[in-house]
């Protein structure tokens, strides 16, 4: 998709957003050389961002020396990094004793807990995460949900996006959130999607699937009836439509204009743009029909 950008026109912010990096004990994993790939991308291509956006599943299984790799790699380019904001994945908390895995994320990450939000430049950026630790699904507590409700209505406008994060996406809406492959995962999926029918100027980044960014749909638009949402691909390792692993490592950069925002997505392994996954949304949201 082509652009409307002029070389005169300069970003408001900008960030970047990696997701399931799934950091483990060897520093020789390729999952682990992965992470360090994304980072050395963004140090080298993300001069001025204003932070990276990671959707969760940090390490594989959340094991104590797997959060000292993490932090050891990203140790080694802290001086060239914005800094970095975690979301919670069910690899973070989902292996074995939730308290004890949530404990071990936010003491590594510094996160305050499962959910949070954050302002950047005048931005609204929110994080959830689930409150059990389930396998697979994110669990959403009504005290959660409110706290959404009321972080969204703050300072609101349909001229301005706001960045939501999560980790598993709503069902029947990006790649890999068909019912029938089995990687959506959100329970309170109905509720959720009602609040966001409310904030239509939401920007919903999801991971989990690992879907590759080629995919057609890999972005879901909201049309101003619900938030637009976008699948992040992965960092460690990618899954494709017809149901297989490959070899690789994907992610975006986004760009917020005052009238819009641009998200392109980033081969990390080639150091290249992919060209299926540019997108632009634009401001104020509203409906199509």
């Amino acid at each position: 998709m082509s652009t409307n950008t002029s070389p005169e026109d300069k970003p408001v912010i900008t960030f970047q957003i990696i997701t399931d990096t799934h950091v483990t004990a060897d520093r020789n994993h390729e999952y682990n050389l992965n992470f360090e790939l994304a980072l050395r991308d963004i140090a080298a291509h993300g001069e001025g961002s204003s932070g990276i956006m990671h959707i969760g599943d940090v390490t594989d299984h959340s094991f104590p020396a797997e959060y000292e790799e993490m932090l050891r790699i990203l140790k080694q380019y802290k001086t060239e990094l914005p800094g970095i904001t975690f979301t919670l994945g069910n690899h973070d908390v989902g292996l074995g004793n939730w308290e004890s895995r949530l404990g071990m994320y936010t003491s590594q990450t510094g996160m305050s807990g499962p959910y949070h939000d954050h302002w950047v430049n005048g931005y609204h950026f929110i994080m959830l995460g689930t409150e059990q630790g389930l396998p697979k699904f994110c669990d959403l507590s009504s005290e959660q949900l409110d706290w959404l409700e009321h972080k969204l209505g703050e300072q609101a406008s349909p001229d301005q996006p706001i960045f939501l994060f999560l980790h598993q996406p709503l069902k029947d809406t990006v790649a890999g959130s068909l019912e029938s492959q089995d990687w959506y995962g959100v329970t309170q999926d109905t509720e959720l999607k009602e609040i966001l029918s409310r904030y239509p100027q939401t920007l919903l980044f999801t991971g989990h699937t690992h879907w590759e960014l080629e995919v057609d749909n890999t972005m879901f638009p909201g049309d101003g009836e619900i938030a637009t949402m976008f699948n992040a691909a992965s960092v460690a390792y990618l899954w494709t439509n017809e149901d297989k692993h490959k070899e690789g490592s994907q992610g975006f950069y986004v760009e917020v204009y005052s009238d819009k925002v641009l998200v392109r997505g980033r081969d990390f392994k080639t150091g290249s743009w992919i060209e299926a996954a540019h997108y632009e949304v634009f401001y104020p949201a509203v409906s199509v029909y």
